[in-house]
């Protein structure tokens, strides 16, 4: 090789050293996940998994901040204004990143414009429960008897504009019928309010469902996943019983602030990745019905556009708005 050729060759080869020490030197000092929920449920414990595991490889420390307010809009928009170095991160959600968009007049940020999306992280199934009084054994039949009277059957969610809410507004948009919505502070106090049948039908988490189904205080006709949950594999999707397409599973993904460097973004999606997959975090999110996806950060961007358009074209069937 000539003198000219190995000047080239050792230029071309260090165009590629700022991003591969960028890569080799993150992180640097303590990495902040923001969860945009108050501590507890399955969010808050994916986030605090995965900083326990990140923190060993990294050898810094990684440390779950929970910053709740608007629906998950509060932490969000504070990362969306951090500084992009890739040492603040948020657990991204179905409201925060891929309802409130459609929801929110004024959100002060864009799910995919502020952000960089890593990894989705995990899949949460909800569960459409009736009453055991109810005469429905299936959502076929929990339809059919709502078409036969109209206005007369009512359901509760999780609240106004939750994933919940939306995901049997588009169910009642496709099937054509008519069943009013209580919507409730959460989960617990309206499976307590269907179990005493002061409703009839009821959708939230499978984790806090589950144990009054099997109690036999309420009954579970589907899970709103494209396929069945490990957790429970006897009960139906929502897709096989005449809605073929149907996914409206709760979501959770990690996210950094737009402008990123791309070395940086390519070691947290790949310890992200090993950090969901490793058996003992699979094994903790099973146990409480969720399921680990670990996806490519493309892969997550593509997701999300789809999500965005989903959830858009159910708040405008429900025509919720929160200013």
């Amino acid at each position: 090789m000539d003198r000219r050729s190995m000047i080239l060759g050792a230029a071309a080869a260090g165009l590629g050293l700022p991003a591969a020490r960028a890569q080799a030197t993150f992180p640097t000092r303590a990495v902040t996940i923001v969860v945009p929920f108050g501590p507890g449920g399955p969010t808050d414990l994916v986030a605090r998994l995965v900083a326990e595991k990140l923190a060993t490889r990294w050898g810094q420390p990684v440390i779950v901040d929970n910053k709740p307010g608007a629906g998950g809009n509060v932490g969000s928009a504070l990362v969306a204004k951090a500084a992009p170095d890739g040492h603040t991160l948020v657990l991204g959600v179905t409201g925060s990143h891929g309802i409130n968009v459609s929801l929110f007049p004024a959100l002060p940020y864009h799910p995919l414009r502020d952000f960089e999306p890593l990894t989705l992280a995990t899949l949460f199934p909800n569960a459409i429960a009736v009453h055991p009084g109810v005469p429905a054994q299936n959502l076929r039949e929990l339809l059919a008897l709502a078409r036969s009277k109209p206005g007369q059957l009512s359901y509760g969610s999780d609240g106004n504009g939750t994933a919940s809410h939306l995901g049997v507004e588009l169910i009642k948009t496709d099937a054509d019928v008519f069943i009013t919505h209580i919507p409730y502070r959460g989960g617990a106090s309206m499976l307590g309010d269907l179990a005493g049948r002061q409703i009839d039908a009821g959708i939230t988490g499978l984790p806090a469902a589950l144990p009054l189904a099997r109690a036999g205080k309420i009954r579970i006709l589907a899970v709103t996943t494209a396929e069945r949950t490990p957790a429970a594999p006897e009960l139906p999707t929502v897709a096989e019983q005449g809605f073929p397409g149907y996914a409206a599973a709760p979501w959770a993904g990690f996210f950094a602030p737009k402008g990123v460097p791309p070395a940086v973004l390519a070691r947290l999606s790949d310890d992200l990745v090993w950090a969901l997959t490793q058996p003992d975090v699979r094994q903790r999110m099973a146990e409480g019905g969720s399921t680990i996806v670990a996806s490519k950060p493309e892969e997550f961007r593509r997701f999300l556009q789809a999500e965005i358009a989903r959830w858009a074209r159910a708040v405008q069937a429900s025509g919720a708005k929160i200013d």
